[in-house]
């Protein structure tokens, strides 16, 4: 069952951060327990989609593709938007397993122990992975930074334990339930790294107060033809300080930040069997012609045709 980010009516909500993470739709879960001990290693081929990995005792390292290597301990939480390729180990030297992360994501099975078998493990995690259903999934966590890591924040452990327990369980609405925890896991992992040493992506822009007044105002008046000077004005920022503030620290120029926003808008609510008309009105188009020729350019065909094929 999806859970609406827009209707063709009315808005549901202007909290940038909890849009993107609704108009994402996360959904089907695969969890599963790993321990290790001893000397021990695993190669994770590029999943593509989000992973999740929490540490319920112990420590380990982890080294992911273009991060540096983390010491993992106890009560740690690490959120991949759109996994590349990881290894997980402990801490002697070992050539890793490979493990096909795809393969693996789908199998369900008890606890996974590597290393030595028997016995107490150095470590125990909780890992998982799921999906994001929306086709702008690739845009929007780009947006997000690249690896999140949280130490000892107890809401993200509770949320953790009942992802597994639901993923494991066989109990009616498990699905439903799961949906609407990993999108809370999401909001609450994210909001706790928010801040002015996160990453260029939306989290930092949020950050900063005064980029934080324009990305708001876009998402509440997203029907407003903006101009790069009426965004400035609400950042109290000059023009040309606005744009290099908005690209160095979002990632990308406020003007294509806000196309890209209203196209993905424009695609959910047409998704949903919203008239042409009333799509170019709700996302700042003054007539569906116009709208039309700048969905058929971004998305690379007209709207109509993407309605109905979708």
């Amino acid at each position: 069952m999806d859970s609406p980010l827009f209707i063709c009516h009315s808005p549901v909500m202007h909290d940038p951060l909890s849009e993107v993470i609704a108009l994402l739709q996360p959904r089907t879960v695969f969890s599963k327990r790993i321990s290790g001990a001893g000397r021990w290693g695993v190669r994770y081929s590029a999943f593509g989609q989000p992973s999740f990995c929490a540490v319920l005792e112990g420590s380990c390292r982890l080294a992911v593709d273009r991060q540096r290597p983390l010491t993992l301990a106890t009560g740690d939480f690490i959120l991949l938007p759109a996994t590349p390729s990881f290894t997980l180990s402990g801490f002697e030297p070992v050539t890793p397993t490979r493990i096909d992360a795809k393969a693996a994501a789908s199998l369900q099975t008890g606890e996974v122990r590597h290393g030595t078998r028997g016995g107490q493990p150095d470590v125990r995690l909780l890992g998982g992975y799921f999906t994001f259903e929306s086709p702008d999934a690739a845009l929007m966590a780009s947006l997000l930074p690249a690896l999140v890591h949280v130490r000892g924040v107890e809401r993200l452990s509770t949320l953790v334990s009942l992802v597994g327990d639901e993923a494991i369980a066989q109990r009616s609405g498990r699905d439903l339930v799961l949906a609407r925890l990993v999108e809370v896991l999401l909001i609450e992992a994210l909001r706790s790294t928010s801040g002015e040493d996160a990453p260029a992506g939306l989290l930092r822009g949020l950050a900063d107060a005064r980029l934080a007044a324009a990305i708001r105002q876009m998402h509440a008046q997203l029907g407003r033809s903006w101009t790069m000077a009426e965004l400035a004005k609400t950042a109290a920022l000059s023009r040309s300080a606005f744009f290099d503030r908005f690209t160095r620290i979002v990632g990308i120029p406020p003007m294509e930040y806000l196309l890209a926003w209203r196209m993905a808008v424009a695609r959910d609510l047409l998704r949903r069997d919203c008239a042409i008309d009333e799509v170019a009105e709700r996302v700042g188009y003054g007539s569906a012609s116009t709208f039309s020729t700048a969905f058929n350019r971004h998305v690379g065909q007209p709207p109509g045709r993407y309605a109905r094929t979708h």
